[in-house]
């Protein structure tokens, strides 16, 4: 089968490798069918590492797909050859003191899709995946099923921020993770939300999807504007960019005993704050760590047309193409958002 390898830093190269192994009892082969980038993926693009999290190449990256069934394994009953599914890239050990919890996305054991050391990425023509880790993906569309993984990263980080009805929240970083913040906390009931990105056709998606105000921290005072529009601040900053800037903006805009989730994934293995501003306003700092339960949420607000993510594919590559698709998204080329590899 043909699969996308990182071979060095922003290296990529298409490469023949055997099949799969025979599936386990409860295991499905899975034909992929589409891809999407993630910016952790970028990361071992550009960098070869997320913190300690370090590529040895070469190395099949990627973990966000959607996926046709080819076969399953005798005890794997839920899903027959044919059925599209969403893939849960994060495959828990089920037993440690964090998967009895039902903390799965924090499983001590976890083996999570193109992450060093636990499980080869998804940018391969099939993948063998637990049957535990697949959802049935009948009602969308295959752009829809790969956007799911993202958006249960919003929709997820929604969630830990609470009652958000008639709230008003700042989203930072209008990217994939940012637009599925909004997507999600617009469902969630928001009275405004405020968001920012260094890149204008970014700042135009987030307008068209319902921002009330976003703008670009290279050009204007984005605390200052917000802040004219919301005078007693925020109530929840959403930092999804990574950014040490970001970090420090959002608390200068959230109010009081408000909320700071972070979202983002820094380049640096280190972020710092403004110490007693935090303490002063007696702020909550909440790290989202990739998402929990909530795959099957995301999949039922796309089938009831609450949430439509499909605006954020705005570019499509064949798998002989990723290198491109890389070095686009790499380089915020091309009014690039979304970038989908497409398999089948």
């Amino acid at each position: 089968m043909k699969s996308a390898v990182l071979t060095g830093i922003r290296t990529i190269e298409i490469i023949d490798q055997p099949p799969p192994a025979p599936l386990r009892p409860t295991d499905l082969l899975l034909k992929v069918i589409r891809v999407g980038i993630c910016g952790s993926d970028l990361h071992y693009y550009t960098q070869g590492r997320i913190g300690d999290q370090v590529v040895h190449f070469p190395y099949s990256i990627g973990h966000e797909c959607s996926a046709v069934v080819a076969d399953t394994g005798k005890k794997a009953t839920r899903f027959k050859p044919g059925d599209r599914v969403v893939v849960d890239p994060a495959v828990s050990c089920g037993i440690c003191d964090q998967c009895r919890m039902g903390h799965y996305h924090t499983c001590r054991e976890v083996r999570f899709l193109g992450c060093p050391g636990q499980r080869e990425g998804c940018l391969s023509e099939f993948l063998v995946m637990p049957e535990d880790c697949c959802y049935g993906a009948q009602g969308l569309n295959p752009d829809q099923a790969a956007l799911v993984e993202p958006l249960t990263i919003g929709y997820y980080a929604v969630q830990l921020s609470g009652d958000l009805k008639g709230k008003t929240i700042g989203i930072l970083g209008s990217g994939p993770i940012g637009l599925s913040v909004l997507l999600s906390a617009r469902t969630a009931g928001v009275s405004a939300v405020y968001m920012t990105d260094r890149l204008e056709y970014r700042i135009h998606a987030a307008i068209q999807k319902g921002a009330a105000w976003a703008g670009n921290p290279d050009r204007t005072d984005i605390v200052r504007e917000i802040l004219r529009h919301e005078p007693l601040e925020l109530d929840v900053v959403f930092e999804c960019c990574g950014q040490q800037t970001a970090f420090e903006q959002a608390i200068q805009l959230c109010k009081p005993m408000g909320k700071i989730a972070i979202v983002g994934i820094p380049e640096t293995d280190q972020s710092s704050f403004p110490a007693h501003d935090a303490r002063r306003k007696g702020l909550t700092f909440i790290n989202v760590r990739r998402q929990n339960a909530c795959i099957l949420p995301v999949i039922d607000l796309i089938e009831t047309g609450r949430i439509s993510p499909d605006f954020m594919i705005t570019h499509r590559f064949s798998l002989d193409q990723t290198a491109k698709a890389f070095e686009l998204l790499a380089d915020y080329q091309d009014g690039i958002i979304k970038a989908i590899v497409e398999l089948g």
